[in-house]
């Protein structure tokens, strides 16, 4: 998923950089999609690794 975010990053900073806005705030908008799904993944493993962590004591 990383390799995702990192690649459409990529794409809207060239697309930005050459001048095709449309197709810039499209995958600026997917980065952000997919930047918060990670996010919220990251969250939850976190909680259930706290959790997990928890029931050991």
């Amino acid at each position: 998923m990383l390799k995702l975010l990192i690649l459409l990053v990529v794409i809207a900073l060239v697309s930005g950089a050459l001048g095709f806005s449309g197709l810039a705030a499209g995958a600026a908008f997917l980065a952000k999609i997919v930047f918060g799904i990670m996010v919220v993944g990251i969250v939850i493993v976190l909680a259930l690794v706290l959790l997990g962590l928890a029931a050991l004591n």
